[in-house]
């Protein structure tokens, strides 16, 4: 009898930690998705000759990698509606501003990592790509790109790491993802059983991130 209560709670654990992991998961997927594209467009304006488009980038860049996502969260989450004049104030859902903080957050960490791998190509490849009638959106996509993606990968590798592990800043903001679960669950049975399952998921989602870019890497690897 003890045995079957101590599976059933085992059980009930693991779904309750499962469920704070799926919103875990939501979060990386929807961050990735909004802010790999956004961190390309990010470094292309960054990159820009004119001024006044890479100046106001340049700061943008140098305020979300100088400050701590945890105060991006509060901010984005808070500032419209407490810094916005009357009858302009709305209130975000918790895990929209999230999202926003996170994509745009991650989108500048991205774009240096796109700046660096395109400015690693040599000015050579763009001549003679023109040489050959490409044009500079063609040069671009088809021969600057691929080369680029495979330069990238490990630095773009560690970011994603990190953002496996920075979604649990998410509980600022009352969400339920698998960090929060996992402390107000060990509360409750003043366990830390639940924190080492929960490390041990975050370690499983790492190792699945790490083998998912070491493919890629391998793939891209006639590059050399």
């Amino acid at each position: 009898m003890f045995a079957t209560d101590n599976s059933i709670r085992i059980i009930k654990l693991l779904a309750l930690l499962l469920n704070g992991a799926l919103t875990s998961l939501q979060i990386f997927f929807l961050t990735l998705l909004f802010s790999l594209p956004l961190g390309l467009l990010i470094a292309l304006g960054r990159m820009a000759p004119q001024k006044w488009i890479n100046a106001p980038i340049k700061l943008f860049i140098l305020i979300m990698r100088g400050t701590p996502l945890l105060l991006q969260l509060i901010f984005v989450y808070f500032a419209p509606f407490y810094m916005l004049p009357e009858g302009f104030k709305f209130s975000l859902p918790r895990f929209t501003a999230a999202i926003i903080a996170f994509s745009l957050n991650y989108a500048a960490y991205f774009a240096e990592i796109y700046r660096g791998g395109i400015e690693s190509i040599s000015q050579g490849q763009y001549e003679a790509a023109a040489v050959l009638g490409f044009t500079k959106t063609q040069t671009f996509f088809r021969i600057i790109l691929p080369q680029v993606i495979k330069r990238i990968l490990p630095p773009i590798c560690n970011e994603v790491i990190t953002l496996v592990k920075d979604s649990a800043l998410v509980q600022i903001l009352g969400i339920s993802e698998l960090f929060r679960v996992a402390k107000n669950e060990s509360s409750r049975i003043f366990s830390t059983t639940p924190l080492f399952v929960a490390g041990l998921l975050y370690l499983f989602m790492n190792w699945i991130v790490t083998r998912v870019f070491e493919t890629a890497e391998k793939k891209l690897s006639y590059y050399h």
